[in-house]
């Protein structure tokens, strides 16, 4: 625990030291840095999807200094300081823990989403369960957060098997548009469609953020092959047939 607090206190320091001497660093502001942050974000996402612990360490030490430096930032602006947002998220988290730090009983982890969801909303007063869903998520990620948080207060399909409907219906729906070419129409239908779809995802437990990157992720390997072989080749992929794109695709697919 001792080395813990060591460590904490040492990057603190440092922030101290930076903020004070360092030409960059003193002229940062919270909005200068909120781009910034949010790359790093994007960066230990790509790295917990690489399963490379090495470079989680490493990109979860560049999100605390963002962190730290926001709290460095407030604490010069007599707004706030580092341990009072510790201590602020400390007391969130017993709150909103009732059955470890209280008397409540859960029987799973629905049930703790569930109370997470109800006492958060008595937190915050009358505000709407959706509040809490930030504007600016990407559309798919806010989709997956809407429903989830609709589910936390029992918004949701009796039987997960009851959206396989849904998906059908707004598919059916799709397809009509498509065919009369109405271009507004197309996007709102699509909408519903690919809303239903994130919605069965979530029933049966799967991430589609997650389930979509691992097919960008598949789509990129499979081309770049294409690509590569191309080139070996001497050829150009202007110059070929979808049918001769084919055989090295497949080629690609075996390979996984």
């Amino acid at each position: 625990m001792d080395e813990k607090k060591e460590a904490f206190e040492r990057i603190l320091n440092i922030m101290d030291d930076l903020r004070s001497q360092c030409p960059w660093d003193k002229v940062q502001t919270w909005e200068s840095l909120r781009t910034l942050t949010i790359e790093e974000v994007y960066e230990l996402v790509e790295a917990i999807q690489n399963n490379d612990k090495q470079e989680i360490k490493k990109e979860l030490g560049d999100v605390l200094l963002h962190i730290v430096f926001y709290a460095k930032i407030a604490s010069e602006e007599k707004a706030f300081d580092i341990a009072e947002v510790i201590h602020a998220l400390s007391e969130k988290l017993i709150r909103r823990h009732p059955h470890i730090y209280g008397d409540t009983q859960v029987a799973d982890a629905q049930e703790v989403s569930q109370n997470w969801e109800q006492i958060k909303l008595k937190e915050k007063g009358n505000q709407s369960v959706l509040g809490g869903v930030p504007s600016s998520l990407p559309a798919l990620i806010k989709a997956y957060r809407l429903q989830d948080k609709a589910r936390g207060v029992g918004f949701d399909w009796k039987e997960k098997e009851q959206v396989w409907d849904k998906v059908r219906e707004e598919l059916g729906e799709l397809e009509v548009e498509m065919k009369a070419e109405n271009t507004d129409k197309m996007e709102a239908e699509l909408g519903d469609f690919l809303f239903s779809v994130i919605n069965m995802a979530r029933l049966y437990g799967i991430n589609p953020e997650n389930a979509l990157e691992r097919t960008n992720r598949k789509f990129i390997h499979r081309f770049k092959h294409l690509e590569e072989m191309t080139l070996k080749k001497g050829r150009s992929l202007h110059d070929m047939s979808l049918e001769e794109m084919d055989v090295y695709w497949n080629q690609a697919k075996k390979m996984e």
